[in-house]
C-alpha cells in the first residue's frame, strides 16, 4: 500500500478519534484545534508541521517520524517519545502539558521546552544537551543517567536531580534552583 503525501495543509477542529488521519508524509502542515486522543500516529511522518491546542494525550507514537515539529499550547498525557522514529527527531515544546510523558533514551539535544508542565515525566537516560527548560515545572520528573551537558535548567522548578547520576558539565542553574540538586540528602536550605 502507499503512503500518501500532503503538503501545506491546515486541519483545523479535526476529530481524529473518530477518522483516524491517514498514514503518510506530512510535510510543512498546520494541525489547529485538533483531537488525537488516544489515536494511532505510527509510521506517519510528521516533517516541519505545527501542531496548535491540540490533544495529543495517550496517542500512540511507533515509528513516528518527528522532525522540527513544532507543539504549541497543546494537551499531550502520557506520551511514549522512545517509540518514535529516532531519525531526525527534534521539537520544540511551548504552552503545554506533557505530564507523564516518557523520553526514556531518546536524544532531544538543543530542544527549547518553554513555559511546559512535566510532572513525573520520565528523561532517563535521555540526551537533552544544549537543551532548555525555559519556565518549566519538573515536579516528580525523573533524570537519572541522564546527559544534561550544558542544559539550562535555569527557570526550570520543582525538579529533583542527582549530579551524581546523570552528566551535567556546564549545565546552568540559577541560585534558588540548587536545592533541588540536593534532595537526595535531605538538608533544609534557607534562602
Amino acid at each position: 500500500m502507499e503512503k500518501s503525501y500532503t503538503e501545506g495543509k491546515t486541519f483545523n477542529k479535526t476529530d481524529f478519534t473518530k477518522n483516524a488521519l491517514p498514514q503518510g508524509e506530512y510535510d510543512s502542515c498546520s494541525f489547529v484545534n485538533c483531537d488525537f486522543s488516544n489515536s494511532d500516529l505510527s509510521f506517519i511522518s510528521f516533517m516541519d508541521c505545527r501542531f496548535e491546542n491540540c490533544n495529543l494525550s495517550m496517542a500512540l507514537l511507533n515509528k513516528t517520524v518527528l522532525s522540527d515539529v513544532k507543539f504549541i499550547n497543546c494537551k499531550m498525557l502520557g506520551l511514549q517519545f522512545e517509540n518514535c522514529n529516532e531519525t531526525g527527531l527534534s521539537a520544540l515544546f511551548e504552552n503545554s502539558n506533557l505530564s507523564h510523558c516518557s523520553f526514556f533514551k531518546t536524544k532531544f539535544r538543543k530542544t527549547t521546552f518553554k513555559n511546559l508542565q512535566l510532572h513525573e515525566a520520565d528523561f532517563s537516560g535521555c540526551d537533552l544537551s544544549d537543551s532548555v527548560f525555559e519556565n518549566c515545572d519538573l515536579t516528580r520528573a525523573l533524570f537519572e543517567n541522564s546527559n544534561l551537558e550544558k542544559t539550562d535548567f535555569r527557570t526550570a522548578f520543582n525538579y529533583s536531580i542527582d549530579p551524581e547520576r546523570n552528566r551535567m558539565k556546564k549545565a546552568r542553574f540559577s541560585l534558588a534552583g540548587i536545592a533541588g540538586l540536593l534532595d537526595k540528602y535531605n538538608i533544609e536550605i534557607d534562602i
